[in-house]
This record gives C-alpha cells, structure tokens and sequence, in this order.
C-alpha cells in the first residue's frame, strides 16, 4: 500500500488524544448517508471558554489515561455520527472527555447536561418561562389600558390634544422568544456547521424513562418547540444555553446540521434499555496507572513537587485495595504539598489521610 493509500484509509481518526489544540481545527469525515441532516440556516460559531478546559484539562501536556482501543472507540463515534457512552468508577476522568475532544478539535464551548432523578427530556431541550410570559403580557395590557383611558388633554383650556398613537410612543407586545432558553442539548442540535460537544453527565442518576425518552432526539438529530409550533410568527428569536447567545427557530422546528458530539457518562448504578445503547457505542474507562497519574499532576499543576511520587502511590495503593478515590483528591493532595511550610508527614499526615479517605465509608 503506498503512503498516499495508508492516508487515505487512515484519514477517518482525527482524534488522538493528545490534549493539544491544533494549529487549525481538522475536517471531520463525512458522515454515513443514514447520519446527514439538513438544519439551516447555519449558526455562527459557537463561543470558545478556556477557562472551563483549564480547569479540567490543565493548560496542555497531559498523557490521558486513553489506550488504543479507546482512542478509536472515540473516533468511530466521530465518523458514524453517534453518543459515546462512557461507564466506570466515579473520580477516573470520564466526564474530562468530553473537554479533550472540545480542545484536540477546535468545537468550541462544552454544553454541560448535568442529570438528576427529577431531569427530564423538556429540561434537555428548552425551557419556557410561562410565569414570566403571563406578567410580561398583563403589564403590557395595562399600559394600553393606561395610555387609552387618560382622557383629552386640553391646551388653552379649549382643544383637546389626543394621547399618542404611534407606533414609536406604543409599547411592543412581548414576544415569545423572550421567554424560551435552549438548553444544553437543545443548543447542541442547532445547525452549526462544525459539531457542538454535549456532555450528558451522569446519565444513571435519572428517572427510568428519560433513556427511552431521549431516543427519538438521538436519531433523528430534530425536535420542536410546541410553544413555537402555535405562535402565529414564522420565526422566533430564543436565548440558548451559551451565554449571551441567541438564535432563530423558524416553524417552531429545530434540526442540527452536524451531529453533535455526545458524551454520555454513566457510574454504572444501572442499566439502560437495548433500543438505548444500540445507539451509542459504550466505551469503559479505569482508573489511570501510575505513569498516567503523575502525567496528569504535571499537565494540571506544570511541575511535580516533591513527594509526589509518594502520594500516587499510596493513592494507587488504596484504590488497588478496593476503596473508592477521585482523581480530584489527588490533585487536591498534591497541591498541598506545594503549599508553603506544609510537610506531607508528621502532623501533616493526618491532613492527607483526610483528604484521601475512601468516599465509600460516607465520612
């Protein structure tokens, strides 16, 4: 196979893992005919936040605890076009995905989809603030009442003067895009030409429906707005999950574009339905080896203070011995030996315990 051939074959994996931004954002493959959607017109680039990928990614140079395997899991869901569903202990990195693909590819911003029980699909999509449309509307109403019934205004004491009547001196009725939001993955299926990154965090703490509830949206990449659909106007200007950001519905009907890329993340608490998870392609995440561990405290902290090596592996021993640890503490402990004057040991040492405890004894 000639070097022309071996790229060409090879230009489908786009994503390394690397956790650097490219110089310029890569071309994603072309999608599957069954995955191609025709949203319009195209929105403007979604806004960028550093800050967000700074504090789960650190500023670059981290080795993510991904291996072959995994790297082309992810790169399938980038070319077909489907949900990544992301399983594994608490505290191992999975929702921390989402943002190394945000940054290896250029998407932009991460719409977060933090779920609970009482989430449900409407949550995902918009939100319209009826309470808010009533009082807007019954202000506005009284306004009319007060310029209408204010009577003749007289000059002189003979000729009366009419109240105004422009459209400039009247008050605009409030319009109902004013009192829509798009949510996370509302935002998301909006027709971007390069696809949003959705993080759906924590999926398994839902209500048993929403999994079932969420795959008409999976795979038709569309959904209306009922509120919309009845309003007599052709389109509607709504606010949507990023901030200071609006865009147009048109017929009360949104479809995306791109395929959002979607990151499910589950800590296994349950089981989702057959029809669900043959709409993703599940991924299993473990908790990083050593080498990987103190990667990741250089990429987050830019150094390895000392006695670093000794609180990874002592980390490493607890989560061996069946304990429940979060990278989070980790980092955590390892920031304080960077503090001035703190010693690991001695007096200190009771502070590391704490702050490594195992999150499965509830104190």
């Amino acid at each position: 196979m000639s070097a022309q051939e071996r790229t060409a074959a090879d230009g489908w994996r786009v994503f390394h893992a690397t956790g650097h931004p490219r110089d310029a954002p890569p071309v994603l493959p072309d999608p599957p005919p069954w995955r191609r959607f025709r949203g319009g017109p195209v929105e403007a680039p979604p806004p960028d936040d550093t800050e967000a990928a700074l504090r789960r990614l650190g500023p670059g140079g981290l080795t993510p605890q991904l291996d072959g395997e995994q790297i082309e899991t992810v790169n399938a869901a980038l070319l077909l076009r489907r949900p990544l569903l992301i399983t594994g202990p608490p505290g191992v990195g999975k929702s921390t995905l989402a943002y190394l693909i945000s940054r290896e590819l250029g998407l932009g911003r991460v719409l977060e989809w933090n779920i609970v029980s009482r989430t449900s699909l409407r949550d995902g999509l918009y939100v319209h603030d009826a309470m808010g449309r009533a009082q807007a509307i019954a202000a506005w109403q009284a306004g009319l009442r007060d310029v209408a019934g204010a009577g003749p205004v007289f000059e002189d004491g003979e000729q009366p003067v009419n109240p105004p009547t422009t459209s400039k001196d009247r008050q605009l009725a409030p319009v109902i895009g004013e009192f829509i939001t798009l949510g996370p993955l509302g935002t998301a299926l909006l027709p971007y030409e390069r696809p949003r990154v959705l993080l759906v965090d924590e999926l398994d703490k839902s209500d048993i429906d929403l999994p079932n509830d969420l795959l008409h949206v999976l795979e038709n990449g569309s959904y209306e707005v009922p509120e919309l659909v009845r309003d007599a106007a052709d389109a509607a200007s709504v606010h949507t999950s990023d901030p200071g950001s609006r865009a147009v519905v048109r017929s009360g009907r949104v479809e995306c574009r791109e395929f959002p890329v979607v990151v499910i993340t589950s800590n296994g608490e349950r089981e989702f339905p057959a029809a669900f998870r043959r709409r993703c392609l599940p991924m299993e995440m473990h908790t990083p080896t050593r080498e990987q561990l103190l990667a990741m405290v250089e990429g987050h902290l830019g150094l390895r203070p000392r006695g670093t090596e000794d609180l990874v592996d002592l980390f490493v021993q607890r989560v061996q011995a069946g304990g429940v640890h979060s990278l989070d503490q980790l980092l955590n402990a390892v920031q304080m030996t960077t503090a001035g004057g703190f010693q690991a040991d001695g007096d200190g040492r009771k502070l590391v315990e704490l702050l490594l405890r195992d999150l499965a004894k509830g104190r």
